[in-house]
């Protein structure tokens, strides 16, 4: 079985809860501290034995095998990524049956992660996963005073639209925001650009 390791958390002595996300479903899973184990990180895609016990509720995690990219040595890089997977157990956290969406965009992204801009990866990414459930709003009425916006547009949390006048932050070209939401391209934003956004998926899905 493979998934991404999305979440870790330190149990008793140096063992560790270990939440992964498959194809199918969410998986919180007991790790055992031993030297003979391979070492685990958030955000490693994994492929993995679960062992189940009358003992506990939670099955142990066995037999783990770190399914590597280059770019997984590369701190900038994971550092992001990082960021970025953890957003997903937030946003997940206590549904176990999965739609395969939430894994195989991890798996896209995870494959051209070291292609581009990892945070326009990222962004990319994220509106996707907005559009797929529903929350991705392209008419561009404002969210505050619920009219039309028709040049420059402001995004509260979520890609929420806003005027820049109605929600005081950064703005952006609105055809180039249109661009983003209908192709899930970041193109035409610089780089001054992508980090503010980035900084706004940072807030989470």
């Amino acid at each position: 079985m493979q998934g991404y390791i999305i979440n870790i958390n330190k149990a008793k002595d140096e063992d560790l809860i270990v939440t992964i996300l498959t194809k199918e479903k969410q998986y919180t899973t007991y790790r055992f501290y031993g030297a003979r184990h391979s070492v685990i990180n958030l955000g490693y895609k994994i492929d993995f034995e679960l062992q189940h016990s009358y003992k506990s509720s939670i099955p142990q995690l066995r037999n783990v095998l770190h399914l590597a990219k280059k770019w997984n040595i590369q701190r900038e890089k994971m550092y992001i990524w990082q960021q970025f997977i953890k957003s997903f157990y937030t946003h997940l956290k206590g549904i176990e049956d999965m739609e395969s969406f939430y894994f195989d965009l991890l798996d896209f992204s995870y494959d051209i992660w070291n292609e581009q801009s990892s945070k326009r990866i990222a962004i990319e990414s994220y509106i996707k996963l907005l559009e797929f459930e529903g929350r991705l709003h392209d008419d561009f009425i404002c969210f505050e005073c619920e009219k039309k916006i028709e040049q420059e547009v402001s995004f509260l949390r979520a890609f929420l639209p806003a005027h820049k006048q109605c929600s005081y932050t950064n703005s952006y070209d609105i055809a180039h925001a249109k661009e983003l939401f209908s192709n899930k391209s970041t193109m035409f934003f610089d780089d001054s650009k992508i980090e503010n956004l980035w900084q706004l998926t940072c807030e989470g899905f």
